[in-house]
């Protein structure tokens, strides 16, 4: 950056926010606890709320957020964005809320409607339901429970559209063959890929195994990805590993269509804000000034629809 620019600021699109001593999120309070892909995460058992958000970001120019669910009490998902809204109008962070469904259930319909009535929710996410490896993928096995075959699952995503709702999708990249076809079924709904589609597999096969699946999904053009969550377990987040797939991403589906977030704090587990925000910063120096805010703030305000 010439020294005479501003700082960029930052639409951080991937955050979380939770209270364990108000509210219930049974992996973050129950024992044994699940697997993670970063590992251990006790760390996370505390409460984690606007002013430590704030701290975490220190000198870094975030502007607006937007909050994700949490996994809050699956029998409670209007309950968190009461929760977070009330949180908002105290804090004044986040300013978009991507919120709870369960769409294979029967009230989904009910649930996306209450959903869709709070002022700051943009988008659901529902985890659908995937498996661990590749190699356990049965293209002739009928549609798990849950997943994005699902009839059921289906059903309850068919709502999103009537109320304006997009999809934040996190599932394993060797899913995404099956999430460009949901995209191309729904065309009206945007799918919003989190955490750079999970590339966990760091070898040379299982990067093309990621490329490819990206290349899929961003074949359709109501599709868009979130550049977060590319830690690895036990390793610092370095640069020379993650700028790659930085680059790749943003080569796939084009600058307009991308951005980047924090996950924090899960993200925290591997590393600090800056370190992570700085290396973004560093992986697209070279790129246009307009094209680097595009990537850190408008991408992030337009998809999420937040006022400037």
């Amino acid at each position: 950056m010439n020294p005479g620019r501003s700082p960029l600021s930052i639409v951080d699109a991937h955050q979380h926010f939770w209270n364990l001593q108000e509210n219930r999120h049974p992996w973050l309070q129950d024992d044994p606890p699940i697997p993670f892909r970063y590992g251990d995460y006790r760390a996370l058992r505390r409460n984690y709320l606007p002013a430590d958000y704030r701290r975490d970001f220190g000198s870094h120019r975030v502007v607006k957020s937007v909050y994700v669910e949490t996994e809050w009490d699956p029998g409670d998902p209007i309950g968190e964005t009461r929760w977070v809204e009330a949180l908002a109008a105290r804090h004044g962070f986040p300013h978009a809320i991507v919120a709870q469904a369960w769409l294979h259930r029967p009230d989904a319909g009910e649930v996306l409607a209450a959903q869709a009535a709070f002022p700051r929710v943009r988008s659901v996410r529902h985890k659908p339901a995937a498996v661990s490896r590749p190699g356990l993928l049965r293209p002739d096995a009928p549609p798990r429970p849950g997943s994005m075959g699902d009839p059921a699952w289906r059903a309850g995503y068919a709502h999103l559209a009537r109320h304006g709702l997009s999809f934040d999708l996190q599932t394993p990249y060797w899913h995404l063959p099956e999430a460009a076809a949901l995209a191309a079924d729904f065309p009206r709904t945007t799918i919003i890929l989190n955490h750079t589609g999970l590339p966990v597999n760091r070898s040379q096969d299982g990067v093309r195994a990621w490329r490819g699946a990206m290349e899929t999904l961003a074949g359709q053009p109501n599709t868009a990805v979130k550049i977060s969550g590319l830690g690895l377990p036990g390793q610092p987040w370095r640069v020379s590993d993650n700028g790659p797939l930085v680059l790749d991403a943003i080569a796939i589906f084009g600058v307009e269509r991308c951005m980047f977030a924090s996950n924090f704090p899960v993200d925290g587990l591997v590393a600090d804000f800056d370190t992570i925000f700085s290396g973004f910063k560093e992986i697209v120096a070279h790129f246009p000034r307009k094209e680097q805010e595009a990537l850190f703030h408008d991408n992030a305000l337009r998809f999420y629809r937040i006022a400037p």
